[in-house]
């Protein structure tokens, strides 16, 4: 296998950017049975999560979703904030999602990308707000986490806080596309992609948050396991739930 995955690594564009916006446009359906690998066509997740927003996170605040791709997660973040933001590097991914939530009122999507400077800063308009990440950081090397994590102090300012929720497979990559359905004999559909068009992905635990996120800026609130949902690739009971890491923090004063 290790073969075929060099191979088709190989082809995916060097700058993140052209990448992502590249992946986004050739997407022709999302949502279950869809085409996008850490789309599992539920809100079952985000359900798992919703005691945690409800213990940390101001409801009061508006709510940023970085990352937020399609926009599966922001419209499911709009039933409890009064206003749902998502943002992504990818113009395609952000006009796939502005379609896709037409009918929401509290909802809306800008193209920005979070690791330039300055990136946060008036996102949700004068106010103080959270932030939602999830399957971000993982994807990104250290000096983007670093510029990405600048730019949410400016977002939550005071009385906002971060949720995170992060891949943290601990197996190399044979063992993570084994784990997601790939075989010698056939890679699904959604995975190949995924590895033909965008980076490598790495993971994020407490080492990593802690690297990223030091506990003399940030304050933790709460952290631990989770599992992250994706695309059901195969009939294995299992295949498609990943090994995660969650956290939630609040910029210290």
């Amino acid at each position: 296998m290790i073969p075929t995955l060099i191979r088709l690594s190989r082809s995916a564009p060097k700058d993140r950017h052209v990448a992502w916006d590249r992946y986004w446009a050739g997407i022709a359906r999302t949502g279950p049975q869809g085409e996008v690998l850490w789309d599992s066509g539920s809100d079952h997740e985000l359900l798992g999560y919703r005691d945690i927003l409800q213990r940390h996170l101001d409801p009061g605040l508006p709510v940023v979703d970085i990352g937020c791709g399609h926009g599966s997660f922001t419209r499911d973040l709009a039933a409890l904030f009064p206003q749902a933001i998502g943002v992504d590097v990818s113009a395609h991914a952000v006009a796939r999602a502005t379609r896709e939530s037409a009918e929401l009122d509290n909802v809306s999507y800008l193209v920005r990308d979070m690791t330039a400077a300055g990136a946060g800063k008036g996102l949700a308009g004068a106010t103080d707000a959270n932030v939602f990440i999830r399957g971000v950081l993982h994807v990104l090397n250290p000096s983007d986490q670093a510029a990405l994590v600048e730019n949410l102090r400016e977002i939550v300012g005071t009385t906002g806080a971060v949720f995170l929720a992060e891949t943290n497979f601990q197996g190399n990559p044979v063992e993570y596309v084994s784990h997601l359905g790939a075989t010698s004999r056939a890679i699904p559909a959604p995975l190949e992609r995924a590895i033909r068009e965008l980076p490598m992905p790495g993971h994020f635990g407490p080492v990593e948050r802690a690297r990223a996120m030091p506990a003399d800026v940030w304050e933790l609130l709460e952290d631990g396991p989770v599992t992250i949902e994706t695309n059901p690739m195969t009939a294995v009971t299992g295949a498609s739930l990943v090994p995660g890491y969650f956290a939630v923090l609040r910029a210290r004063s």
